[in-house]
């Protein structure tokens, strides 16, 4: 079968010569496959039983609106959603298993959501054909004889609550009034107000007002909302998004605490927390914004290795051409290089800022050097990163920068450029979207920035400002990176083609990046050191000098009582379960961020 999908967002038949018409061979042969319809305001439609797929009509559209896939025929019979003609496909569907939490993975806009709006109820599914609008009666019919009927059945006759915490917590900043502690006594409908507070860490902000809450607490307030419902089924939409490490892992036991034996299914890109979380995981793998399609179910270590290594061994297909890989290692190759030049030097700094005090201990970064640098929220990470960049100045001490080049992407996504993504990606570097040089390939092509190079980019998503964000800090040559949360929005495979932009970029320019990031598992995979900010949060922050990876990782997680152990399939690192018998052996042992595989990991 065959999927074809035309971004009528992109598409501009009055601005070209219709080449995808012209140049089409079956419209050549007399017969037609594609043509202007009023379906979609005189704009082409693709007939996909007659199409060929030859491709000629996606070369020929001078704004990259054509999307052609072809699919074994085997897709056809699992046809779930389709949002409009020549839209986006869904095929497949998760099945809900009550008392387990099922962890969705994979690329942005391949169908994540959709799958959490079909199975809340909010998007009744029309299986493949968007003109055709079913009752439930009939939806039930085309489930009829499937595992999921019971749930659906349940669903449509009422008789299952749910609750769906959102992916844009931004929202509720706008349509929610009043105190957070007004808000969840309302919504409490457990008695269990007291017990989600201490769990998330409420208090700090208990009697603040939503309108001036922070991203990272307006996640909590959502979060704990779902929470406090009594519900039949949780679903969770990327709660992880703007909360630190610690409040992740909170998060996560808070969820699998509260929602036992209920129906529990949570989307979400960190690693980490999803392994801790879930209980099985289905992986949607697909192309983004063309279609999407849900494998069977895998347990969370087995479905995340897959996901990683780009080989679903049950349905035997390739989801990526090349593998995801963490390399176990006390030392970086710059620490074995004797040569390594030290580039940046900075003194002991103090800065006092709003009340908040900060006290960086002296350290320096060698050209070539990735510098990560982890703490809690409000610990003072980018109040660092600014005074790196000399936005702001330290009461004491300095940071020795002269006659070096800086490039800054910030932790805040201002879409406040005037312009197309291309005028913006042009004025950072004119050859930036030369189709010969690397970076074109390996960052702009991946991270599909090619696509929306005629959007404007005060138009843009999140996840789109990340990505132009990111590829527009590392495309200047610059002495200095430096990168403040370059995860957020981002899938993900988005995360590691970020991830792997910036080694190359630091390497081969001998620059200097400093990484703020609350996705641990991206520093495990490139941070050649690391600086840990630790202290009282909004009142006082201390930077420590750059460390070693295992000596700042592990320095940081026994300040947080977490350990982390090693795959022996990925090698990625996993959180242990509190109590459980490695998390006391590594406790006692003083290894909280082990750099090698345990037998006990081989044995589970």
């Amino acid at each position: 079968m065959r999927v074809a999908v035309i971004n009528y967002d992109y598409c501009k038949p009055d601005k070209c010569r219709l080449e995808c018409i012209a140049f089409c061979p079956i419209n050549k042969s007399g017969s037609k496959a594609i043509e202007l319809s009023e379906i979609v305001k005189g704009k082409p439609i693709i007939y996909e039983e007659t199409c060929i797929g030859c491709g000629i009509c996606i070369k020929k559209c001078p704004f990259d609106a054509i999307d052609i896939v072809n699919l074994p025929d085997e897709y056809g019979k699992d046809e779930t959603h389709r949002y409009k003609v020549n839209g986006f496909k869904l095929f497949g569907m998760i099945t809900p298993k009550k008392g387990s939490i099922i962890g969705i993975l994979g690329k942005n806009s391949t169908g994540k959501s959709t799958i959490l709006r079909i199975l809340s109820g909010e998007l009744i599914p029309n299986f493949g054909n968007p003109q055709e609008v079913l009752t439930k009666d009939q939806v039930l019919d085309r489930f009829k004889g499937k595992e999921i009927y019971n749930y659906f059945q349940s669903l449509y006759n009422n008789k299952l609550k749910v609750v769906h915490k959102i992916q844009y917590v931004e929202y509720a900043s706008k349509y929610l009034k009043g105190s957070v502690k007004d808000l969840l006594t309302k919504v409490d409908q457990r008695g269990k107000i007291d017990e989600v507070k201490s769990m998330l860490n409420l208090t700090p902000f208990w009697e603040k007002d939503v309108s001036v809450l922070s991203g990272g607490e307006l996640q909590k307030l959502l979060v704990s909302a779902s929470l406090l419902r009594d519900a039949d089924v949780y679903l969770f939409d990327e709660p992880s998004s703007y909360l630190d490490i610690r409040e992740r892992i909170n998060l996560a036991i808070a969820i699998r605490e509260l929602t036992k034996g209920r129906y529990t299914i949570v989307v979400e890109h960190d690693l980490i927390v999803l392994d801790y979380l879930a209980d099985v995981i289905h992986i949607i793998y697909g192309k983004s914004s063309v279609y999407g399609r849900v494998s069977k179910s895998y347990s969370s270590r087995v479905g995340i290795n897959n996901f990683l290594h780009g080989y679903l061994p049950a349905e035997n297909i390739q989801i990526r051409s090349d593998a995801i890989k963490f390399n176990l290692r006390e030392l970086t190759e710059l620490d074995l290089n004797p040569h390594a030049v030290t580039k940046v030097i900075w003194t002991a700094m103090e800065k006092q800022l709003n009340g908040f005090s900060l006290s960086i201990e002296e350290g320096n970064a060698r050209e070539g050097e990735i510098i990560g640098i982890v703490g809690p929220n409000g610990i003072g990470k980018t109040t660092f990163m600014r005074i790196l960049v000399s936005e702001i100045t330290p009461d004491h001490g300095n940071v020795l920068t002269e006659g070096l080049t800086l490039s800054y992407k910030p932790q805040r996504l201002a879409p406040n450029y005037e312009g197309t993504v291309q005028e913006y990606l042009e004025n950072v570097r004119k050859d930036i979207l030369s189709s010969s040089s690397w970076f074109f390939e390996e960052v702009i092509k991946r991270l599909n920035l090619h696509r929306i190079l005629e959007s404007n980019v005060r138009d843009l998503s999140g996840g789109e400002l990340q990505k132009l964000y990111v590829a527009g800090a590392l495309a200047k040559e610059a002495d200095i990176y430096v990168i403040d949360e370059p995860s957020s929005y981002l899938d993900v495979e988005e995360r590691y083609i970020v991830a792997k932009a910036i080694k190359r970029v630091s390497r081969e320019r001998k620059s200097v990046t400093f990484v703020v990031d609350h996705d641990l598992a991206i520093h495990d995979y490139i941070a050649d050191r690391i600086m840990v900010f630790s202290g009282v949060p909004g009142s006082k922050g201390i930077a420590r000098s750059p460390q070693s990876l295992a000596t700042g990782m592990n320095q940081f997680l026994k300040e947080l009582g977490i350990t982390f152990r090693r795959d022996s399939d990925s090698g990625r690192p996993r959180v242990n379960k509190f109590g459980s018998y490695l998390d006391r052996l590594q406790k006692e042992t003083g290894e909280y961020y082990s750099m090698k595989i345990s037998r006990e990991e081989e044995s589970t």
